[in-house]
């Protein structure tokens, strides 16, 4: 990763908070704590379409991008869900985030597809799994 001394660790925190703030989303729907499913204080009925299956990806692709374990495919996923809900759930409210309430799944979107595009970084799972996986294609070449 290009930039000066301080890109990688700015990277990994960006990406660590954007996870962990997506994965409490995700919490909330689905097992009802900080507040809830929509501020209700309970969780998105079991299966329901498409609240309780928003949970369940906001919920598994935070940790995984938290982490920074298959990051590029749970960034994407995550960026996708927040694309639908922005124009299934809040753009028939208003063109503009500003007006319909969709500020955070615009945010979201934007920044699951640049953690997509520039991958996890060194300080990650897939950082440290990385190298040992080019060692073992060397050492596979040199056989």
């Amino acid at each position: 990763m290009r930039g000066n001394r301080f890109t990688e660790v700015v990277w990994a925190l960006f990406r660590v908070v954007i996870g962990l703030l997506f994965a409490l989303h995700g919490a909330s729907t689905v097992f009802g704590v900080f507040g809830g499913n929509r501020g209700g204080g309970h969780a998105a009925p079991v299966g329901s379409w498409p609240g309780w299956y928003a949970g369940v990806i906001e919920l598994v692709c935070g940790l995984l991008v938290l982490i920074g374990l298959l990051t590029v495919p749970a960034a994407i996923l995550a960026s996708g869900s927040m694309a639908y809900a922005y124009f299934t759930v809040h753009q028939p409210h208003g063109l503009l985030p500003l007006q319909n309430g969709g500020d955070a799944p615009a945010l979201f979107c934007w920044a699951f597809l640049a953690i997509a595009v520039v991958g996890a970084g060194p300080w990650s799972v897939d950082g440290l799994r990385r190298p040992r996986a080019r060692a073992t294609a060397l050492e596979t070449a040199d056989a």
